[in-house]
């Protein structure tokens, strides 16, 4: 399959890097609302291979996600801390990934699961891939993984593996996409 991805970050966008990599190809287009005076923050790589793709959108709206987006586009989110618009979730083919283990615990829907899931009494972490709908991380879930979760490990113990999860997870949930 040969479709546009379209892919959106708020934060380092190295997600989208290592997707990318992993991939062999690059999103057509990568937009970030993480705004030009703090570029520095965006992963030097991605910049560096990936600057002809890369579009800066301050203050999306309905409007802005209309520029970007066509109908058959594919649409992914990675650390985009905006809320998409029932509008734009309910005309476009959009998912997210989201470092929770929403399917199993689903307390862990919203900002900051992997924080969370630490404090928690959790056995189990995890990440999935769901469908973009108006409420916040209720769509589809389209793919999963999962791992127990070990007594001693530290909070960066469990944003690493699931940020690797997670990496591995849009890999093979993309291959069969774009």
């Amino acid at each position: 399959m040969n479709r546009r991805w379209i892919a959106y970050f708020s934060q380092t966008g190295s997600e989208i890097y290592q997707i990318s990599k992993a991939l062999g190809r690059f999103p057509d287009k990568i937009i970030t609302n993480n705004w030009l005076e703090n570029k520095t923050t965006i992963n030097p790589k991605l910049r560096k291979e990936a600057s002809d793709r890369l579009f800066f959108c301050y203050k999306p709206d309905i409007r802005a996600y209309k520029a970007f987006i066509r109908e058959t586009d594919l649409v992914t989110l990675h650390g985009w801390l905006k809320i998409v618009p029932p509008e734009i979730c309910n005309k476009y083919e959009i998912y997210n990934g989201h470092p929770g283990l929403i399917t199993l615990y689903p307390e862990l829907k919203g900002k900051d699961p992997q924080k969370r899931a630490f404090k928690g009494k959790y056995e189990r972490i995890g990440c999935v891939i769901h469908k973009v709908i108006a409420e916040v991380d209720a769509g589809e879930v389209e793919a999963s993984a999962a791992t127990d979760k070990l007594d001693d490990m530290t909070e960066d113990d469990i944003i690493e593996t699931l940020h690797d999860m997670s990496i591995e997870l849009w890999t093979g949930f993309l291959k069969g996409k774009i």
